[in-house]
C-alpha cells in the first residue's frame, strides 16, 4: 500500500533483491545495522538497511528515521523510498549512491583516487547546504546529532548526501534548544553539549567543523589510539604557532 512518502515493501522482496542479505552484497555496517545493496524486481537499484531491534531505543530510532525525513526532499540528504516493518527486523530503503560514504574515500590506503582540492571544496560545500536546509530551509529545525564521515555518502558525482537521521531531533524554530538525553559519536561532540544537554544547531555545526579538518588533512579524528593525536589536538598545537610566524 501507499504511504505519504513512498512504498511500504515486503519484506520478501528486499530479501530477494539482497540475495538474502548475502554478504557479498553488504555496502557498510554502522551503529544502526548493516546496508546492503538491492536489485529490485523493476531492475532499481537501491540500499536496504537492515535493523535488528534488540533494544526499545532501536525501535525509536527507526520510527525516527521515518518520521522526520520521509517528508524532505534535498538534493544533499539522503532520500528514503521506503520501509518494510512486517518481517523479522525492519528495514529501510533508500537511493542507491555508487560511490558510498566519504571515509571510504578519505581514509582507506588502497588504490582509491585521492580527492584535488576542488573535489573536496565540493563536498564541504553539499555538506553545508545539506545542514542549512535542515537547520531551517524545511520549515522545521532538525538537528542530525550524528554528522561524520560514515554518514555522508557521494553520488557519481561527489555530490553530497547526508544520510543516517537515526539520532536527528526536531526542534520548533521558535525554540533555543532542546534539553534531551546526550547522543552522537566521540570526537564530533560539541563541549557544551556534552556538559549541558542543551541541544542546539551548534552540536552539528561543531561536528561540521570536525569534519572540515579531516576533509582537508585526510586524516581521521581518532580518540582512540594511544600516542597519536587527533585532529582538533593538533590544530590547537599549530594555530598558535602559525600566528605567531
Amino acid at each position: 500500500s501507499k504511504s505519504k512518502f513512498s512504498l511500504y515493501f515486503k519484506y520478501k522482496t528486499l530479501e530477494k533483491a539482497t540475495n538474502f542479505f548475502d554478504d557479498l552484497r553488504k555496502l557498510g555496517q554502522g551503529g544502526g545495522g548493516s546496508v546492503y545493496k538491492g536489485l529490485l524486481p523493476d531492475g532499481k537499484v537501491v540500499a536496504v538497511k537492515r535493523l535488528v531491534f534488540n533494544t526499545c531505543q532501536w525501535a525509536d530510532d527507526f520510527f525516527n528515521e521515518v518520521n522526520l525525513i520521509s517528508g524532505i526532499r534535498h538534493k544533499n540528504l539522503m532520500r528514503l523510498l521506503g520501509c518494510s516493518i512486517e518481517g523479522p527486523e525492519s528495514l529501510l530503503i533508500y537511493e542507491y549512491l555508487p560511490k558510498r560514504s566519504l571515509d571510504l574515500i578519505l581514509f582507506v590506503n588502497d588504490a582509491t583516487p585521492v580527492l584535488t582540492w576542488e573535489e573536496r571544496l565540493h563536498i564541504i560545500i553539499g555538506i553545508v547546504e545539506g545542514l542549512a536546509y535542515l537547520h531551517g530551509g524545511c520549515g522545521v529545525k532538525i538537528i542530525h546529532r550524528d554528522i561524520k564521515t560514515s554518514n555522508i555518502l557521494l553520488d557519481e558525482n561527489l555530490t553530497t548526501k547526508i544520510s543516517d537521521f537515526g539520532l536527528a531531533r526536531c526542534i520548533a524554530l521558535d525554540m533555543s534548544h532542546l534539553s534531551t538525553g546526550i547522543a552522537g559519536t566521540l570526537g564530533y561532540m560539541a563541549p557544551k553539549y556534552l556538559m549541558r544537554g542543551q541541544l542546539t544547531e551548534k552540536a552539528d555545526v561543531y561536528a561540521f567543523g570536525v569534519l572540515v579538518l579531516e576533509i582537508l588533512s585526510g586524516r581521521k579524528n581518532s580518540v582512540y589510539i594511544r600516542g597519536l593525536s587527533s585532529v582538533l589536538q593538533l590544530v590547537r598545537l599549530l594555530v598558535p604557532m602559525i600566528m605567531r610566524t
